[in-house]
């Protein structure tokens, strides 16, 4: 009987683990549809990003640890317009956020400062305006900042 408990919490453990990675793959499947959703895509580039699968990993642009968190995101030079969603904060992973020369317009959203394990960040050539975060200056791994932001 003994053996029988210690299976289920197995198989419970295993669940649980699963549905945390289910649900960070779509914490930030919400995120990256956000920046989706803010953006005109003229050239098609993100006609992969589909919101109704699971996992953004494989989405073009968008690239993953062995943990299915999302720890890239490469859209420069892709001629993409609109803002900077605040959600890409949820991207607790994320690594490089490479949105250089496009259209982006607005304000760099203070909730890019909970990117912890941020270590580059290029937004240069775009069209942002407004005052670089305060929130950013906390990001201790953030190594590579574009010369010019604007």
């Amino acid at each position: 009987m003994a053996w029988a408990a210690a299976a289920v919490l197995v198989v419970a453990a295993a669940v649980l683990s699963t549905a945390s990675v289910a649900s960070a793959s779509n914490l930030e499947g919400d995120a990256l549809y956000a920046l989706r959703q803010a953006l005109a895509d003229p050239r098609g580039v993100l006609q992969s990003w589909d919101p109704t699968l699971v996992n953004p990993c494989t989405w073009f642009h968008v690239t993953c640890n062995r943990d299915g968190r999302v720890t890239r995101l490469e859209l420069y030079k892709n001629n993409i317009q609109g803002t900077i969603p605040a959600e890409l904060g949820n991207l607790k992973s994320l690594i490089s956020l490479d949105l250089y020369n496009n259209n982006i317009t607005g304000i760099i959203p203070k909730e890019l400062g909970k990117l912890k394990s941020l270590v580059f960040l290029r937004l240069n050539g775009n069209r942002l305006t407004g005052p670089i975060p305060r929130e950013l200056t906390k990001i201790s791994n953030l190594k590579v900042m574009s010369d010019q932001i604007w």
